[in-house]
């Protein structure tokens, strides 16, 4: 008993439990920041190795001794942090991962004892039950100490971990406004392509104050193709994402156009009722892109995974247009069958109308 009384009083910041096994206790303190952007919501201890954080020579007699954090790393940090930093839940939640965190103590010159400390933090922000990776803090330090003298043993481990979460906290003071991971909405901003080309290009967009001519049908008719025309229209989207007052604003441009040197028409076909059939066609491909573009609901993408989402809706709406277009042709038999056709026509109008067209 006589000499566990003397290693306490030689430890003033090492504890002893119930076994006779020193532990480093980390001093609670209130931190020079508040937090307005984040809040801690768990400490997960990630290192490759999780023995205990400190080697320390606590007599020059005896070989190092391997002492933990109270409790052990993970908690032992987690619970400083939730004594010293303020914690509001309304803010975002981040995850600190404990990479890294060693301290080891060795012989020092004319009797003092050298220690080095390397600490690795890695915050990421929880968002949708997701964590995203933001930023990673290296906090090594190095310090001389005489024997039987511990208090910076302590206020190392300590001292830096603070710079850690005043790093966290400038990023996030930096960042929050225009961080992808870190936004909290997203918008949605989508343009049509409507461009006129000239006559020469082999493009013509969807425009509906520019109906369809036969002069926009360029290539050779095929010889053994029983039908008077065909269209060859297409449909596609562009897009890119910034982020504006902490939200993400995605910009989308759609386009519906057909390609005048994969277009045919015979001679027999150049009169105004195949044409309108044509037309349909591409007026078709212009009502799937307005699906596509109604599908686009901000509410229904996640944030963490939009643009996997976009392109989901974009394959089902080109999917469903590749099945339209088979069973307009089906039923109204290339344009042959009249009724069906004015049937088509009549449904195609009133959808373009509902859509502003």
């Amino acid at each position: 008993m006589h000499l566990l009384r003397q290693l306490l009083l030689s430890l003033p910041l090492l504890l002893v439990a119930t076994a006779p096994v020193p532990v480093i206790v980390l001093r609670a303190e209130v931190l020079p920041f508040v937090p307005t952007e984040f809040y801690i919501a768990d400490v997960v201890d990630q290192r490759p190795v999780k023995s205990a954080f400190a080697q320390l020579m606590l007599r020059p007699d005896r070989p190092v001794e391997a002492i933990d954090l109270e409790g052990g790393t993970g908690p032992a940090i987690e619970r400083y942090i939730t004594l010293s930093l303020r914690r509001n839940t309304k803010l975002r939640p981040i995850v600190l991962r404990i990479t890294a965190g060693r301290l080891t103590e060795t012989p020092g010159p004319r009797g003092s004892i050298n220690g080095k400390l390397e600490l690795g933090l890695a915050f990421d922000v929880r968002r949708e039950d997701e964590n995203l990776s933001l930023i990673s803090y290296a906090g090594n330090a190095r310090y001389q100490r005489p024997p039987g003298q511990t208090d910076v043993i302590e206020k190392t481990i300590r001292q830096s971990l603070n710079e850690g979460l005043k790093y966290l906290n400038n990023f996030m003071n930096k960042q929050a406004e225009s961080y992808p991971a870190l936004a909290g909405g997203l918008t949605i901003s989508v343009t049509d392509v409507k461009t006129r080309t000239p006559a020469s290009s082999d493009t013509v967009f969807y425009d509906p104050d520019r109906a369809l001519t036969w002069d926009d049908f360029r290539a050779p008719p095929p010889p053994n193709n029983r039908y008077a025309a065909q269209i060859m229209p297409g449909v596609a989207y562009e897009g890119h994402s910034v982020v504006e007052k902490g939200k993400i604003k995605v910009l989308l441009k759609l386009k519906v156009f057909m390609i005048k040197s994969q277009s045919w028409v015979k001679e027999v076909g150049h009169n105004d009722y195949a044409l309108n059939h044509e037309q349909r066609h591409f007026d078709i491909a212009r009502l799937a892109m307005e699906r596509f573009k109604k599908a686009l609901n901000p509410d229904s993408l996640s944030l963490n995974d939009y643009n996997s989402n976009i392109q989901y809706r974009y394959i089902e709406m080109y999917r469903a247009l590749g099945e339209r277009q088979q069973r307009y042709d089906a039923e109204t038999i290339h344009g042959i069958n009249q009724a069906a056709q004015a049937h088509w026509n009549r449904q195609i109008d009133a959808e373009l109308r509902s859509f502003g067209y």
